[in-house]
């Protein structure tokens, strides 16, 4: 396996798409609908990099990224956002997030950007 990727968004559709590339890229997926799972995931799994949607009812991606820092400092974490919300993109990449994803995204892009990030981790 070439690493461990948590995929944390609301949208069914958005999963199952970002779960079904990565897989085919050689990754090992979990999925997560909103933060509470997502952080045990966290816990349990230690993902080598986690996607995280910015827009989810209940826990916001913001409160998701400050907890999973908690359970692992050095987590990385790519945020997803389909607002062009600058403010929150700038209070995540403060918190520790690596890069940002405007919805809708080109997969392309995603797929460049976690094999980036994985061999970083690598090495």
């Amino acid at each position: 396996m070439k690493g461990n990727i948590l995929i944390v968004d609301d949208q069914f559709g958005i999963r199952i798409l970002l779960n079904e590339v990565l897989q085919k890229e050689g990754y090992k997926t979990f999925q997560a609908a909103n933060g509470v799972q997502a952080l045990d995931i966290v816990t349990k799994h230690a993902p080598d990099l986690v996607l995280l949607d910015m827009k989810i009812p209940g826990m916001d991606g913001i409160e998701i990224l400050k907890r999973m820092k908690v359970i692992d400092p050095d987590i990385r974490v790519i945020i997803m956002t389909a607002y062009g919300e600058l403010d929150m993109i700038q209070e995540a990449k403060d918190l520790g997030a690596i890069t940002h994803f405007a919805k809708p995204f080109d997969i392309d892009d995603i797929r460049t950007a976690v094999r980036k990030y994985i061999q970083q981790k690598a090495n």
